[in-house]
């Protein structure tokens, strides 16, 4: 006899590993933006009197390199939509606390394009390595 609830507990194990998934990625996007970001402040002043920063280069590319090993582990696991909207909302929560004391409060504006942008990057990625992973074989990437 059954009691036509049968799929729902696979589904409800699939969407508790999804939030699982993604509230992990979550947090190591914060620790990465923390640890990479999180300390540099200072704008450079340059000799001509332009201003930079407060990033450099190797800073950013140093965050983007630590987050593809948390997106591509969830993707390699299935769980593509716990790596785009994780990695999304653990960088703009961590920008939106680095860039609280902004007195003009366009710091918002700045997590929103963060949100976007990363929810942008991190989908195209997702979905190439969702597409390898079909054309490769079951749960890995072709070789």
């Amino acid at each position: 006899m059954t009691n036509g609830f049968e799929g729902s507990q696979g589904t409800r194990g699939r969407v508790a590993g999804q939030v699982a998934a993604a509230g992990a990625v979550a947090l190591v996007a914060a620790l990465a933006w923390a640890g990479w970001l999180g300390w540099d402040g200072e704008r450079d002043v340059h000799p001509d009197g332009s201003v930079s920063g407060p990033y450099e280069v190797w800073q950013v590319l140093g965050l983007v390199l630590t987050l593809l090993v948390p997106v591509c582990g969830a993707v390699f696991r299935r769980y593509a939509i716990a790596a785009v909207f994780g990695t999304a909302v653990g960088l703009a929560s961590a920008a939106a606390y680095d860039w609280s004391d902004d007195a003009s409060g366009l710091y918002m504006l700045g997590a929103g394009l963060v949100l976007y942008g990363s929810l942008a990057v991190t989908g195209v990625l997702a979905a190439v390595l969702a597409a390898l992973m079909r054309r490769g074989g079951a749960g890995h990437p072709a070789r």
